[in-house]
């Protein structure tokens, strides 16, 4: 009966732990894409939420989003349109840590 040898062995140990090296840098890249989507759309929802209660009465204005998220703050900005008849209404939401930012656009009429 004939077993495998030792360089053979060495060989496919070697192969097996670059597959695997390749396979976990892989998850660890698309773990991060995961966290970053993540982040943009809370950031998107919560932006959004504020545009909805700015849309009922628009005015500039910031603040904080505490106590459910103390971390992030908004502003609004209420801007002159290109376009005649038209405001810009302006929120970001922004945290405070590392600076990440979404803002979004709504146009309103005077």
């Amino acid at each position: 009966m004939r077993g495998f040898t030792l360089l053979e062995v060495m060989v496919s140990l070697a192969i097996m732990a670059g597959v695997l090296l390749t396979v976990l840098g892989s998850v660890n890249y698309h773990l991060g894409i995961i966290a970053n989507e993540r982040d943009n759309t809370t950031l998107t929802l919560l932006a959004r939420y504020r545009m909805a209660e700015l849309e009922q009465a628009p005015a500039k204005g910031e603040g904080t989003l505490a106590p459910l998220h103390p971390e992030l703050s908004w502003s609004a900005d209420l801007l002159p349109s290109e376009l005649p008849g038209l405001q810009k209404l302006v929120v970001k939401v922004k945290r405070v840590s590392d600076g990440k930012e979404v803002a979004l656009v709504r146009y309103l009429q005077k």
